[in-house]
C-alpha cells in the first residue's frame, strides 16, 4: 500500500510499516464522516497487504485526535432518522472492527487529547504508548449519549479492569497519563518528543519478526474472549501446530543451532 493516498488523513510508510494520522491538527484533529470511513476501508485494505507489517497510528500537532467533529458530525445527526442513525453508529463500530480484524500489529501513540471515538481509536490498537500530557476520556455521557459506544462496554473492562472502566464511562472524565500507564491503558509513558520514534521502533521490531505467528497471535487474542478455557487450549494447540509448518519456524531453529541470529520472512 505504498501507493495509497487518502484524502482525509495522513499516511505515509517507513519500511513495513504504515503511519497513520489525523491531519487537522487546528481543531486538535476530529474525525468526520469521511475520514471514519476511509480509515474503516483502509483498515480492511490491510488484510490483503503484504507490504504492511505494522502499524502505527500516531498523533499530530501534539494531540491524537478530539472525537467526532461537532460541527461535522454531531449538528447533522440531530436531523437524522433512526435508519441513518444506525447507518452512522454501525460505520462507526465497523472502523474498530476493521483494526481488529487487520492482522497487522496496531500500536496507538497517543499525545496530548485523545476523547471521544479517538480514545476509541486507541482503545482498539493492539499496543499503546503515551506521552505525560495524553489526556484520554470516553465523553459521551457529557453529550447525553451511553457510555456503551463502539465497543467501549466490552473492551474497556477487558484493558483497565470492569470497577475503572465503570467509573471513566459513567462519569466521562479525563484519565491521566499516570492513570493511564497505572493501569494498563498504555503500556508505558514516553517523552513527548520521542513518541513516534519510540511508536515506529516498536513496530520496526514488530515489522521485522515472524509476521505470520504475530497475525496468529492477534486472531487468538480476539478469538479466546469467547472460549472456555477448554476450548482455548485446544484452539491454541492448533494455532501453534500451524506455526510449526511456517519456514520462519525452522530459520529460528537453523539460526539457534548455528548460534546466529533468525531472519524472519513471515512464511
Amino acid at each position: 500500500m505504498k501507493d495509497h493516498k487518502p484524502k482525509h488523513f495522513n499516511w505515509r510508510m517507513e519500511g513495513k510499516v504504515a503511519l497513520i494520522s489525523l491531519n487537522r491538527p487546528d481543531r486538535k484533529n476530529p474525525i468526520t464522516f469521511e475520514s471514519y470511513a476511509e480509515l474503516r476501508d483502509t483498515f480492511r485494505q490491510l488484510v490483503y497487504a503484504d507490504d504492511v507489517k505494522a502499524v502505527v497510528f500516531g498523533s499530530n500537532g501534539g494531540n491524537f485526535c478530539s472525537g467526532g467533529d461537532v460541527r461535522d458530525i454531531i449538528g447533522p445527526l440531530l436531523d437524522k432518522d433512526m435508519k441513518g442513525l444506525i447507518e452512522f453508529t454501525r460505520m462507526t463500530g465497523d472502523l474498530v472492527k476493521a483494526m481488529r480484524a487487520a492482522p497487522q500489529p496496531v500500536i496507538a501513540a497517543v499525545d496530548g487529547v485523545c476523547v471521544g471515538a479517538g480514545a476509541m481509536i486507541a482503545l482498539f490498537a493492539d499496543m499503546r504508548l503515551g506521552t505525560p500530557a495524553a489526556k484520554t476520556a470516553f465523553l459521551f455521557t457529557r453529550v447525553g449519549l451511553a457510555g456503551c459506544d463502539m465497543g467501549a462496554c466490552a473492551m474497556l473492562p477487558r484493558v483497565i479492569g470492569q470497577g475503572r472502566a465503570a467509573e471513566l464511562l459513567f462519569t466521562g472524565r479525563t484519565m491521566s497519563a499516570e492513570e493511564g500507564e497505572r493501569w494498563g491503558f498504555f503500556n508505558r509513558l514516553v517523552a513527548a518528543d520521542a513518541l513516534e520514534k519510540e511508536a515506529v521502533t516498536l513496530a520496526q521490531k514488530l515489522a521485522e519478526g515472524p509476521t505470520f505467528a504475530h497475525m496468529m497471535t492477534k486472531t487468538m487474542l480476539g478469538q479466546e474472549w469467547s472460549m472456555s478455557l477448554e476450548q482455548a487450549i485446544e484452539a491454541e494447540a492448533q494455532a501453534q501446530a500451524i506455526c510449526m509448518q511456517t519456514q520462519d519456524f525452522r530459520r529460528a531453529y537453523e539460526a539457534f543451532i548455528a548460534k546466529g541470529t533468525p531472519r524472519f520472512a513471515g512464511d
